[in-house]
Order: C-alpha cells, then sequence, then structure tokens
C-alpha cells in the first residue's frame, strides 16, 4: 500500500467519532475474513440462524453468511458493502441497512434454486 494511501485512511481515521472508527474497525475486520476457506455446503437450504434484537450491521452480515454459506460470497459482499457504506456515511440506519440485507440475501438464495 502507498504512503498516500496510508496517510488518507488515517487523515480520515482520525476525523471520525469514536462510533464510527469503531464501525470502520468493526467492517475492516469483517473486509480481512472475506475469503475464509470453508467447505462446499451439504444443504441448499438456509440455516436457522435467528436474528437478535439488539445487531451491528456487520455482526447482521455474518448471521446471514452463516444462514445462507450456499451464495458466492464475492456476489453477495459486494451489494453487501453498499449498504454498509450507506450506514457507514450516516445515510441509513442500522436496523433499515439491516433489513434490506435480510432482502437481498434471501433474494440472491431465490435466484440461485429458482430453477434448480
Amino acid at each position: 500500500m502507498s504512503d498516500d494511501v496510508e496517510q488518507s485512511l488515517l487523515k480520515a481515521f482520525r476525523q471520525m467519532t469514536p462510533t464510527a472508527r469503531s464501525t470502520l474497525i468493526d467492517f475492516a475486520d469483517f473486509l480481512s475474513q472475506r475469503h475464509p476457506v470453508a467447505a462446499t455446503p451439504a444443504s441448499k437450504q438456509p440455516l436457522q440462524v435467528p436474528r437478535p434484537t439488539e445487531e451491528s450491521v456487520i455482526a447482521a452480515i455474518r448471521r446471514l453468511a452463516k444462514t445462507y454459506p450456499m451464495l458466492d460470497s464475492d456476489n453477495v459482499f459486494s451489494a453487501a458493502t453498499t449498504l454498509m457504506t450507506r450506514h457507514v456515511m450516516g445515510q441509513q440506519a442500522a436496523v433499515e441497512v439491516i433489513d434490506e440485507l435480510e432482502v437481498m440475501f434471501k433474494a440472491r438464495y431465490d435466484d440461485l434454486y429458482r430453477d434448480a
């Protein structure tokens, strides 16, 4: 990574509120774990992972990835990143983003098995 990129990230980080910093760190952790080595799922059915009453957007993405392990992570995480960005930038509340994530993951699942 170039020094300019690092300096730009550091400058943006320093200008954030403590809450935004925490969210950014969570998001960076999520992205660093984006390509874990996992066995091919044995079932085509979503797993039953309940939604807690209080949940961060990052936790919701992790929960939904566990719920739908059969989905292509690159495809799903690209869309999830867009939604996450709306939340981090303060454009949308966490609960609204999580609701949209739920719909998006379900739609991707339905698309995958529609013709199966």
